[in-house]
């Protein structure tokens, strides 16, 4: 006879049983579920986090020191050019100073862009001991100086022939004038300005020995009235071709008020007098920029006095204005091929100075440090170096 206590009991026991193995059992199966999909969503976190998080290169600061505004149309203008390249080519946002008088306040803005900066360029001959003098404070800044000579450890220098695109503008003005007269507005009477100015005489005389060159020093790199007076000055004196080493288009626009032709410096100018504009030598700073500030990126940069040419197109020339005959441009162009491969050397011998002194023998070519220390005036030029 079954007790019930006992039916009951073992039934219990035995639905309790199986209920603990199915418990057991949907336990087994979510910490299964746990123990497979957790790990797996950790883990993908992990993966992608890897493959997309990478150290950002760290980019360099920079900023640059003009001597007049951007505005300017010539110099200012295309090392500004230049800052915009550099920054679309690397994505780097530079800043800059405009208008910095070559005076104690060069050194006082360039000291205090040297605390925020890794590189600081400086873009004007005035700059250079201001420069240096602040490079020795900041040893782990660099500083790139334009058109100067004196370097430091973490100071270079940067420039171009750019007198080769002045002889070429030379060869157009003495094809061009109808009396052999030429006028050059000179900026100041530095290395710089004289020797660039002798390339344009030679340049002329090369087609027209004849060529008489008047110069008139304006003592300023950006002051369009100066410029003006100095320009028309010339034109006074019976000058009908007209460059100027100058930083604005204010010796082409008073050509173009007598009927003359002229061309300016640093930049393409022919907008501001496209019947009057002769040519003249032009900047083109980008590549360089581009080239010192990713060696800085590569750690490879070093001080180094670098010297572009129309070889490797630092140095350019500009078009031709609207009325220079095609046998002009042509045969400018035949010398310009010849300065780009070698052929050509502007400061080649015999050159006597404006005191009959022989200055180069005949065969001989300066040297570039030569050239950059030049003191003298070449036959033709009608002027004295001002002290």
């Amino acid at each position: 006879m079954k007790r019930r206590g006992q039916g009951f009991t073992f039934s219990f026991v035995l639905m309790f049983l199986m209920a603990l193995v199915l418990a057991g059992c949907g336990s087994n199966n979510n910490a299964a579920s746990n123990a497979t999909e957790a790990p797996a969503a950790t883990n993908a976190g992990t993966t992608t986090e890897a493959a997309t998080t990478e150290p950002a290169a760290e980019k360099p600061t920079v900023a640059f020191v003009y001597i007049g505004p951007p505005g300017d149309g010539g110099y200012t203008y295309q090392h500004d050019q230049g800052r915009l390249y550099m920054e679309k080519e690397l994505g780097i946002k530079a800043d800059f100073v405009e208008n910095v008088p070559e005076s104690a306040d060069a050194e006082r803005i360039i000291t205090e862009l040297a605390q925020s900066h890794d590189i600081v360029f400086t873009t004007s001959f005035g700059y250079m001991d201001f420069t240096l003098s602040v490079a020795g404070k900041f040893p782990n800044v660099k500083f790139l100086h334009a058109s100067g000579y004196k370097t430091a450890e973490n100071m270079g220098t940067y420039f171009g022939k750019n007198y080769q695109a002045s002889y070429l503008s030379g060869i157009a003005a003495g094809k061009m004038t109808k009396n052999n007269h030429l006028g050059y507005v000179g900026a100041f009477p530095i290395s710089e300005v004289i020797y660039n100015l002798n390339a344009f005489t030679l340049g002329a005389q090369s087609v027209n020995p004849d060529i008489k060159v008047d110069v008139v020093w304006t003592n300023t790199w950006y002051d369009p009235a100066t410029e003006r007076q100095a320009a028309i000055s010339l034109l006074d004196k019976g000058a009908d071709v007209l460059l100027a080493y100058q930083d604005s288009p204010a010796t082409l626009q008073a050509a173009k008020e007598r009927g003359a032709f002229a061309g300016g410096n640093d930049s393409d100018m022919s907008k501001y007098a496209p019947d009057n504009y002769l040519t003249n030598p032009v900047w083109n700073w980008g590549p360089y920029y581009v080239k010192a500030v990713q060696s800085v990126m590569d750690g490879t940069w070093k001080s180094e006095q670098y010297s572009g040419d129309m070889a490797d197109g630092m140095v350019e020339l500009a078009p031709f204005g609207n009325k220079v005959p095609d046998d002009v441009s042509q045969l400018v162009e035949a010398a310009k091929a010849k300065i780009i491969s070698g052929e050509l050397d502007v400061f080649t011998g015999p050159i006597s100075d404006n005191k009959g002194n022989v200055v180069v023998q005949e065969g001989q070519k300066l040297t570039l440090e030569e050239v950059l220390s030049m003191e003298w005036l070449a036959k033709g030029v009608i002027g004295t170096i001002s002290k």
